[in-house]
């Protein structure tokens, strides 16, 4: 084992060379030769429906940087360690999820991820329950004081960047667990 986790991006391009090797021109993918190759089955249209939202591209890039973590197992706190054919695993899941890859690279039946929401060490504002009214929203938000009156901060703030009130944090965060899992699933495997 070399410490590394899968670069999933490599390993995708691997696979192309050797399954079309043709369309490569100096290590990069020639797009024509592509669609030659393929002729009617690729379809270079600008029009389709895409989920896109500010920082997608930057999320894709922490879903293709390799890992140097590694899981170690914890017998003291296992039940029938070398019995079972289940695994629990418990750590930060982006990290957690690379490290699986090479190993487990479409083979698992089911995932459970409990990402990072609403637990007090993270930037999103977002309630899992949604029914509040607009005083008890700027109330929480810490837009409105005790007494009810607007803070200043509630009047002159800026919904910068790196606002929890912009949903592109979330699904930031969300998107690359997400695609790394899906990579791990068996054909009928499923994510919770």
């Amino acid at each position: 084992m070399d410490g590394e986790s899968l670069d999933i991006k490599q390993e995708k391009i691997e696979r192309l060379k050797e399954l079309l090797p043709e369309v490569f021109k100096e290590e990069k993918i020639d797009w024509e030769k592509l669609k030659a190759t393929l002729g009617e089955d690729v379809e270079f249209k600008n029009e389709r429906y895409v989920l896109n939202w500010a920082g997608k591209s930057d999320a894709f890039r922490v879903l293709q940087t390799p890992t140097t973590a590694t899981l170690a197992p914890d017998r003291d706190e296992s039940v029938n360690f070398d019995d079972t054919e289940n695994v629990f695993i418990e750590g930060e899941n982006l990290e957690v999820l690379k490290v699986l890859q090479k190993s487990y690279f479409g083979k698992i039946k089911m995932i459970y991820i409990d990402p990072p929401y609403n637990t007090g060490n993270d930037n999103f504002i977002y309630p899992d329950r949604f029914s509040e009214t607009k005083e008890e929203y700027l109330g929480r938000i810490g837009d409105k004081d005790e007494a009810g009156y607007m803070t200043r901060e509630g009047l002159f703030r800026k919904n910068s960047k790196d606002s929890g009130h912009y949903h592109s944090n979330w699904l930031s965060m969300m998107y690359p667990r997400l695609f790394l899992a899906r990579n791990l699933l068996r054909d009928d495997g499923i994510i919770f």
